[in-house]
């Protein structure tokens, strides 16, 4: 399964906020097999979102798109993503429900500032997805995940980004497993090991040097036997170190 990851927002891409989204997706998606192949930051903008999905769904077998949910006017990505996949923007009578919810349940919660800020919400605007739209519910925030045909779009705060991610874990999967093996030796050191290793199974290798601990090597491929034998041969090659 092969998944594009395409992040959302004006802040990561001035530095003011770190990607932490892109790099805990990747891993959550890689552990349960799947294959990570794109992953793109790109502005608060409704064509530029639009444009990605649209050519991305037709490419990968999931699209991910996190960031930009809510109510606020930089909130763009749930009409660009109905734009993307050809429907229209409606408002689920269930997602506003929840919607509701929790934002009485935060006023009762923090009075002060629902004063203080005169907070006033547009619910239809939290609760809006694609028609037809799969509603992921959020556990720990406003926003509601959204899956319409093979893009899943999921909030830009890390906990909510979470929350609703794991709701939708079981639709990603895939044969891809891997091993890696730590080492001592400069990564210069190991090229003509890397090719004998490529030349010999069938895996993809990686060489992911690192400065204050044990350089790694990295086998990946579908067939876990072949993993194995392929890290065994590492192991019995190259000198190397528990992690």
């Amino acid at each position: 399964m092969e998944v594009a990851l395409l992040t959302v927002g004006d802040e990561l891409l001035a530095g003011e906020t770190e990607n932490t989204n892109a790099s805990w997706l990747s891993r959550r998606l890689t552990e349960r097999g799947a294959t990570v192949t794109r992953v793109l930051v790109v502005p608060d903008d409704h064509d530029t979102i639009a444009s990605y999905t649209r050519e991305w769904r037709e490419r990968f077998d999931a699209v991910l798109v996190t960031g930009g949910l809510g109510g606020t006017p930089d909130d763009v990505t749930m009409d660009a993503v109905a734009d993307a996949v050809g429907r229209d923007v409606v408002v689920s009578d269930d997602a506003k429900s929840r919607v509701v919810e929790t934002a009485e349940q935060f006023a009762d919660d923090n009075p002060e500032l629902v004063d203080a800020y005169d907070l006033d919400l547009d619910f239809d605007a939290w609760a809006s997805v694609p028609e037809g739209a799969r509603v992921v519910p959020n556990d720990a925030g406003l926003a509601p995940g959204a899956v319409v045909e093979s893009v899943y779009v999921l909030p830009g705060v890390p906990a909510e980004m979470k929350a609703v991610f794991e709701r939708m874990a079981a639709d990603f999967g895939g044969d891809v497993v891997s091993e890696t093996v730590y080492t001592p030796a400069p990564e210069g050191a190991l090229t003509g090991r890397l090719e004998d290793l490529r030349d010999g199974f069938d895996v993809t290798v990686g060489s992911y040097p690192a400065t204050d601990d044990p350089n790694r090597i990295k086998v990946t491929g579908t067939d876990s036997g072949e993993v194995e034998r392929a890290a065994q041969w590492v192991r019995e090659n190259v000198e190397t170190v528990d992690e």
